[in-house]
């Protein structure tokens, strides 16, 4: 039932430049589990390892699949601006940018595990969920992006608000809407501690009705992770009813219905 995968991160955690025996076992993977378009998303601050001849040469020798160039633009306070910069000089060439924030009001990523969940000691949860979607706001806000990835990250220690999730969210998902951006649906969440899907259902419900369009993505940092637990988000997706996913050529919007 589902097709595509639009968060991976060929590089890992390290520039590694891409060639065929990098980017080749991702397409084997892909095809393996039946998917067959995929978009390759690594984090900006590796974006010299990104060699879009290669994604090219991936391309003509995998003709029965769609690969798409793609980067995830962090809110990196060390290494955003030069990011950006590069999503701007290279935005014709990309088909495909994910907007995250993995940084609050420090300097190393909240959503590293366990060490991240210190950055949660002693803090109003609610205060925290207001300022990490107000740093969604602002990363959606850059005109650099086609789609919010793990959009409640900030659950990914099993920290909830005190109230309805709705309350906080609204406005960003009503901001959003108003992007024309679509937002992901990550199965990453399934293997962090909150064992949960990014977004939640209370945020999934909330953005059907205001008519944000969804990726499928799995986030994965190995392409063993590569379109991981979609059996079981097939299964949540038929529960909500949502029949639609989306896929991007250079930044186009294409709506897909998915089969039965």
């Amino acid at each position: 039932m589902l097709f595509s995968d639009y968060h991976s991160h060929p590089q890992g955690h390290r520039v590694q430049p891409y060639s065929q025996e990098l980017l080749q076992p991702w397409a084997d993977h892909a095809r393996q589990f039946g998917l067959r378009d995929i978009a390759f998303t690594d984090h900006d601050r590796y974006h010299e390892g990104v060699v879009f001849e290669e994604i090219e040469r991936l391309r003509e020798n995998n003709p029965d699949l769609k690969i798409r160039a793609g980067i995830e633009l962090d809110n990196d306070p060390v290494h955003s601006v030069t990011g950006r910069k590069w999503v701007e000089q290279n935005w014709a060439k990309l088909d495909f940018v994910l907007g995250s924030v993995h940084y609050l009001d420090a300097s190393e990523m909240f959503d590293t595990v366990p060490g991240g969940a210190a950055q949660f000691e002693g803090r109003d949860i609610d205060s925290v969920y207001r300022d990490y979607f107000k740093r969604i706001r602002e990363i959606a806000s850059s005109g650099l992006i086609d789609c919010l990835s793990h959009l409640d990250l900030v659950k990914i220690h099993g920290h909830r608000p005190n109230g309805p999730v709705s309350e906080i969210v609204t406005e960003t998902l009503d901001f959003i809407h108003s992007r024309n951006l679509a937002i992901e649906l990550s199965t990453a969440g399934w293997r962090k501690p909150v064992n949960e899907l990014y977004p939640g259902d209370e945020i999934i419900r909330l953005a059907m009705r205001k008519g944000i369009p969804f990726t499928t993505a799995s986030d994965a940092h190995s392409y063993a992770q590569l379109g991981e637990n979609y059996p079981r988000l097939a299964e949540k997706m038929a529960a909500l009813g949502i029949t639609q996913v989306c896929v991007y050529e250079r930044h186009q919007r294409i709506v897909r219905e998915l089969s039965r």
